[in-house]
């Protein structure tokens, strides 16, 4: 049932979205101490949890004893110090994105100048919480996509990037690459190697961690530009217009400063035959789908790709489930997901970077000399 709070006319909060559910005792103390370290002054009526449940992160609508709102993100995924680095380069991008693009982030609450990020430490718990103002929303894609919207959506999507690519120089650094990522999985399966399964599994892995390190060399890598990339593209993060230009964005899980083309596995997904589905798997061949080659015409013509660019396609397939679905997926997904994406990765999606991903065929539609 959605809950609608009217900002404009046609405008939601887009965390109305969501049904609020009983919310945890400690997550509310946490909220209240965050707030109180911004605000004292502003009294708390109503605490709700909004989250979609599928993570471990959760999200809260916050309504004050004035009726003013807004919404926090409470994490203990990944590190502290990491959250706080995204959502401060997240800030300085909202902050200089240039129209068409200049409102479509949801915008982080400050305090002296920077992004308030509250770090809670008490025992085993360690948590950290931003807050946002509510983002509005106009339009969801539908479930599944129409050529029209395939095509509108390529040329966006190749638009945001360009602007994307025009700021980058003015961003704060970010100390996360690829390699690091890879490096810290390597680590954890030398020293936690019961964490990960057989060791004829772990084998497995080591194998592709060196695979994608090792095919990192087959592509002229420095001609990569590095932007940033929001990766998870699902449907529900983001809304369009009438005429189907982007929005609004919001949803930082796995915001990273990266290649391009670390956007477009999630973006193959939403143009896929079958469309958004509420039980999800991270097959590659939604990338061999013609609707997602229609995709990339539509992107190619505003913001031409390389052909390297297309062939580091399945490397970047490759690093976003050996990191974001066994490295981080326990962390990050609630247990069932976390269980059933892990044992799809060794039965199916690993086995299938090599086998069912077809670079020449694309860089072949898309007419890449």
């Amino acid at each position: 049932m959605l809950k609608e709070l009217t900002i404009e006319p046609g405008l939601l909060i887009a965390a109305e979205l969501k049904e609020s559910v009983p919310i945890n005792k400690l997550y509310t103390t946490i909220i209240k101490k965050a707030w109180e370290g911004y605000d004292q002054s502003k009294v708390i009526r109503e605490i709700e949890d909004i989250s979609a449940m599928v993570s471990t992160n959760h999200v809260f609508r916050i309504t004050f004893e004035d009726d003013d709102i807004i919404i926090a993100k409470l994490s203990q995924f990944g590190a502290f110090e990491s959250f706080k680095e995204d959502h401060r380069i997240i800030h300085s991008l909202s902050n200089n994105l240039l129209y068409p693009f200049e409102n479509l982030l949801a915008k982080s609450l400050l305090k002296n100048n920077r992004v308030y990020v509250y770090r809670y430490k008490h025992g085993k718990t360690d948590a950290w919480v931003v807050f946002y103002n509510p983002t509005r929303i106009l339009n969801r894609l539908p479930n599944r996509l129409e050529d029209y919207h395939i095509k509108k959506l390529g040329q966006q999507i190749g638009k945001f990037h360009k602007a994307c690519s025009r700021v980058k120089n003015v961003l704060p650094k970010s100390s996360k690459t690829l390699r690091t990522d890879i490096y810290a999985l390597q680590t954890q399966l030398e020293v936690n190697e019961k964490n990960f399964g057989t060791a004829m599994q772990v084998d497995f892995l080591k194998y592709h961690c060196d695979l994608f390190l090792k095919n990192r060399s087959n592509y002229n890598m420095k001609s990569f530009e590095i932007i940033p990339v929001f990766i998870d593209w699902n449907i529900g993060n983001f809304s369009v217009t009438k005429n189907q230009e982007l929005y609004s964005r919001w949803d930082y899980d796995w915001f990273r400063m990266s290649y391009r083309v670390l956007d477009f596995y999630f973006f193959s997904r939403v143009v896929s035959d079958i469309g958004d589905k509420t039980v999800f798997s991270y097959y590659i061949n939604t990338m061999m789908e013609d609707r997602f080659i229609i995709f990339l015409k539509e992107y190619h013509k505003v913001n031409p790709l390389t052909a390297d660019e297309i062939r580091f396609l399945k490397e970047a397939y490759r690093f976003f489930i050996l990191n974001y679905v066994i490295k981080d997926g326990k962390y990050f997904f609630n247990e069932q997901y976390a269980k059933k994406l892990q044992a799809e990765a060794f039965e199916i999606y690993l086995p299938s970077v090599d086998r069912d991903f077809d670079a020449e065929l694309i860089i072949e539609e898309l007419k890449i000399k």
